[in-house]
């Protein structure tokens, strides 16, 4: 069983940046598929970062954010770099100790999920 704990969010102005945080115990997830979701008021939760080998990023967040590890720490990280107001949501850190392509989209296709952090991004 694996536990993810989100922390760094708050309130951002535009055009700042962010750096939040996805603590994993339980078990070690350096070779987990490890992502970013967010979801805002009244929308369903979107896929925002993922890390592999590889990354992958939503296209709203291309260029601006950036996800990272660090397997010594069992450490997810999403850096969030000129945040527009649009980018306010709570933000959740998702595991999953396999990979598809196909479906890491997907929140659905993840086991494990953190209780989420609120970002807020003033105009």
């Amino acid at each position: 069983q694996v536990q993810l704990v989100e922390s760094g969010g708050g309130l951002v102005q535009a055009g700042g940046s962010l750096r939040l945080s996805c603590a994993a115990s339980g078990s070690t997830v350096s070779l987990y598929t490890m992502s970013w979701f967010r979801q805002a008021p009244g929308k369903e939760r979107e896929f925002v970062a993922a890390f592999t080998s590889d990354t992958f990023y939503a296209d709203s967040v291309k260029g601006r954010f950036t996800i990272s590890r660090d397997n010594a720490k069992n450490t997810v990280y999403l850096q969030m770099n000129v945040p527009k107001p649009d980018d306010t949501a709570v933000y959740y850190c998702a595991a999953n100790p396999t990979w598809r392509a196909s479906a890491y989209r997907i929140p659905s296709w993840y086991y494990y999920w953190g209780q989420g952090t609120q970002v807020t991004v003033s105009s």
